[in-house]
């Protein structure tokens, strides 16, 4: 199991068929598998020779391409360990980053300069790494792969310094094979890259098409009128996206159902998909399968599935729209107490994962390490439940989770009530000090216009949260916002959240 073999195959099968396409403002980029193949092995050369070895951690900064694609592969072509950095954080996060890496270069798009941070790790441009590669023999493939280290993943440091998911060869491609057996990819598909590498998802998306041999097409951000011109150029067979995401799509001028009828696969997470919103996304592709996927870094891509068929209206009475489904082949999972304990099926506790696609461990990091890997056992921070037939329902964070006045309040529960409303788009809830009630709960909203040009007002809305909920779930308090603070996934940043309530 090394990352690279995929691409060692493609080469015997269908070695003249596109790989890897990159589609920017200033033009489309192509590669076959045998080009593809030829670069990267030139690129591990010219690594080789700026003195990087097997197991050397190399960071990266750069938005999805072609370019970032080829020096991960170079990395796991000459054994190195890929760190794709976050491109949203600040220079002193990734200074944190490369500091706790260890890194041995960091390797930069021309776009991000100015972000890279000056210090002791060499830096070296992404595009001068293809120049000095172009004129080297081609190094043979190491084939480093099983437990060794394939990439660490920071964490998004929402709730303090970030820590380093080490995840090996093993991990990734175990996690994919966890998706594959349930949901197949044809050699022949296209997959659009436009979740970020950084993330898991995105990387892992990427590891799953290089197994099958597939091809991908980079986008550097997402852009809704270029997607879909994208999807409709290129033949797109499956995206990746967060409810938001496929909201713009469907909102955006240029949308119409012919221009993006190749899409036969749509995965979703992060967020809820709220039912509306589905309703629309299907009418839109009648024919293409939705799923959901729940995963974490720390689990190299997803461990549950819940799949096209329970996305179906004629599926809704089961109840199992809002589940992230059952365990993949090859994970456990269970909910459990504060020791660890199994609790009964429709209890709330906390997720527990195990399975080979589980990390390793954090980087540098043991005591986080033994607080998350407890007795084979990976502690998701997730609360959840699970019912008989083993669906599992995700309820909220358990550090997102308000405790008033001694009642525990889940923020995901409260935020679907708020956005099952009309006039809502987006609503996200956290807990506010209270004097009297230990924690309050807060909720801030994102409004749509209405059609009779009214405007929900807090009263309102609060009301419509009181048909829907107990009395103590209800929000207190109301911001209205014109957009949330978002992560580079499509989550809602709530620390961000929290100071702008605070200020």
């Amino acid at each position: 199991m090394y990352l690279t073999q995929g691409l060692h195959r493609a080469l015997q099968r269908n070695s003249g068929m596109t790989a890897l396409t990159h589609v920017s403002d200033s033009g489309v980029r192509r590669q076959t598998h045998v080009q593809l193949a030829g670069s990267v092995a030139r690129q591990a050369a010219a690594l080789a020779q700026r003195g990087i070895a097997r197991g050397d951690r190399v960071a990266l900064l750069a938005p999805n391409s072609d370019q970032l694609v080829r020096a991960i592969l170079a990395c796991w072509w000459l054994g190195a360990v890929a760190c794709p950095l976050n491109i949203r954080w600040s220079t002193p996060e990734l200074a944190h980053a490369l500091q706790d890496s260890e890194a041995s270069l960091l390797l930069v798009d021309d776009s991000l300069l100015a972000l890279a941070p000056a210090g002791e790790t060499p830096l070296l441009r992404l595009g001068a790494l293809e120049e000095e590669a172009a004129g080297l023999e081609p190094l043979a493939d190491t084939r480093t792969g099983g437990d060794a280290l394939a990439a660490i993943l920071y964490t998004g440091g929402t709730t303090g310094r970030s820590k380093g998911v080490m995840l090996s060869h093993a991990n990734f491609w175990t996690a994919s094979m966890t998706r594959g057996a349930e949901l197949n990819n044809a050699p022949d598909s296209v997959s659009l890259l436009v979740a970020p590498l950084f993330h898991v998802a995105g990387l892992g998306r990427l590891v799953g098409q290089l197994i099958v041999g597939g091809g991908c097409v980079t986008m550097a951000q997402f852009r809704p009128a270029a997607v879909i011109e994208a999807i409709a150029e290129y033949r797109i067979g499956d995206i990746i996206v967060v409810p938001s995401m496929l909201q713009s799509l469907l909102d955006d001028p240029s949308f119409t159902p012919e221009r993006v009828r190749s899409l036969t696969r749509i995965a979703f997470g992060a967020a809820p998909m709220p039912p509306d919103l589905l309703d629309r996304a299907l009418a839109a592709w009648p024919h293409a399968e939705f799923f959901q996927a729940y995963g974490l870094t720390e689990t190299a891509g997803a461990v549950c599935i819940n799949l096209p068929a329970n996305h179906r209206p004629e599926a809704r009475a089961l109840g199992r729209l809002n589940s992230v489904g059952r365990a993949g082949l090859g994970a456990e999972i269970i909910v459990a107490d504060e020791s660890g304990r199994e609790l009964p099926r429709g209890e709330v506790g906390e997720i527990l994962a195990r399975g080979p696609m589980v990390m390793q461990g954090y980087w540098r990091n043991p005591e986080a390490t033994a607080a998350a890997l407890r007795d084979g056992w990976l502690r998701t921070g997730d609360a959840g439940r699970m019912l008989d037939d083993g669906y599992l329902f995700i309820v909220d964070r358990l550090k997102d989770m308000i405790i008033s006045g001694g009642e525990n309040v889940y923020c995901a529960e409260v935020e679907a009530a708020l956005r099952s409303h009309p006039q809502v788009r987006q609503a996200a809830v956290i807990g506010v000090p209270d004097a009297r009630w230990g924690e309050s709960v807060h909720a801030a909203v994102v409004l749509d216009e209405s059609t009779d040009g009214t405007v929900a007002t807090a009263d309102a809305l609060r009301a419509w949260c009181r048909e829907r909920l107990a009395g103590y779930k209800c929000p207190r308090n109301i911001s209205f916002m014109r957009e949330l603070p978002l992560s580079a996934a499509g989550k809602v940043l709530k620390n961000v959240l929290r100071e702008r309530v605070q200020a």
